[in-house]
């Protein structure tokens, strides 16, 4: 284990990443050389990656900002941070409803064009044109939750507790967030099913090639006729100019998003926020916090929990010396890993290896002390990425 652990912050972020890993640390926003890296929202495609990193932490859930696929075959692994903003972006999404069913910003910002009238001219005016900013009620409408993680969980329980009738669809959710759920959230099968029957709908969901403008004009069809899109995930996961369409005919009565595209900006009925879903101070220090968690124990003892490109893995540590080893996941190579030991009559005290679709990660703990030449054979060995000792 080094000395010391140079971290890179890529951006401004909570002084609690200090806090956390303070003994031990040199944290800077200019290290040339770092061993880990905590990042918010700089791009990261370009950075130049030195054979010295070893990890990147990005305090947020989106990573989009990072060439996972790079940081894998350079062997970084890659952590988000995922459900640290969870609350802040379900308050949003909440806000954004009332929002958009009340046109609550289009009545307070026509408020304004009555400066300079006196009181009874303006209570005669508001009583008169009040009507214009009408809306529905929340309560006795249906929400449709498309993606039951961190924050679709938060948002069809808060939409339960408002009175609405609520449906859920998740094929892929978790026993973790499954047990979070309000047992009066319908679960459903057929996501088509839930995009028909819903006066609101919310997508919670990854932005991956299959869920790339998943809210397209075939999707928007089969919309009951004047509901509210809310998009609080990614831009890309709807069809901007199809949305827009939408909305112009009448087809949506408003679509809500914290992703704003040209095209959108001044149609009545798109609210359009500027990313401000984790744009509070406990969110954002939830996510260093966890951040820099994650970076401490990987880097300390090498354990790996919420990383994107390899699998949770956390061995408990024992006396024995530990060898970590980012691999390819290909046949025979733990195998060669474990000769390469054994030729070298190295007892492996415990041992674990997973795999996250092309990666593997393996974690030995050994009797005896390791050499740079024993480190050096097995990051000879075919399909072998990183090897260090923790």
């Amino acid at each position: 284990m080094s000395d010391i652990f140079s971290i890179r912050l890529m951006n401004e972020i909570s002084p609690v990443v200090s806090a956390i890993l303070s003994d031990g640390y040199d944290i800077s926003r200019n290290a040339d050389a770092p061993d880990a890296i905590v990042v918010r929202s700089a791009d990261l495609h370009n950075y130049a990656r030195g054979k010295k990193l070893l990890a990147i932490a990005r305090a947020g859930a989106g990573y989009n900002n990072i060439p996972v696929d790079d940081c894998s075959a350079d062997g970084v692994v890659v952590f988000n941070t995922p459900g640290a903003n969870a609350n802040a972006v379900s308050e949003l999404v909440l806000a954004a409803m009332l929002m958009t069913g009340r046109d609550i910003i289009g009545a307070a910002n026509w408020v304004l064009t009555l400066k300079g009238q006196n009181n009874d001219d303006i209570t005669k005016e508001v009583e008169k044109e009040k009507a214009r900013f009408g809306g529905p009620e929340l309560r006795g409408k249906t929400l449709g939750v498309v993606g039951l993680g961190a924050i679709g969980a938060l948002v069809a329980n808060a939409a339960v507790g408002l009175g609405m009738e609520v449906y859920g669809h998740d094929p892929f959710i978790s026993v973790e967030h499954a047990w979070a759920l309000s047992r009066s959230i319908r679960r459903v099968t057929d996501r088509d099913e839930l995009i028909m029957k819903s006066d609101f709908i919310s997508v919670h969901v990854p932005l991956i090639p299959q869920t790339r403008g998943m809210f397209n004009a075939d999707m928007l069809r089969k919309m009951k006729p004047g509901a509210t899109l809310l998009n609080f995930s990614r831009g890309e996961l709807a069809d901007c100019a199809a949305v827009v369409e939408a909305v112009k005919s009448g087809k949506l009565r408003a679509y809500a998003t914290d992703f704003p595209c040209e095209a959108m900006l001044g149609v009545p009925g798109i609210l359009s926020i500027p990313h401000l879903g984790a744009s509070t101070p406990e969110s954002e220090e939830n996510c260093a916090r966890m951040a820099a968690e994650q970076i401490r124990d990987f880097l300390e003892h090498g354990a790996v929990r919420n990383s994107v490109n390899l699998p949770d893995v956390d061995l408990p540590r024992s006396e024995a010396n530990r060898v970590t080893i980012i691999h390819k996941n290909i046949p025979n190579t733990l195998g060669a890993i474990t000769a390469v030991l054994g030729g070298d009559n190295i007892n492996i005290a415990n041992l674990v290896n997973k795999s996250k679709g092309a990666v593997a990660y393996t974690v030995l703990d050994i009797d005896g002390d390791f050499t740079d030449a024993q480190l050096a054979k097995l990051s000879a060995v075919d399909g072998v990425l990183k090897v260090r000792t923790v």
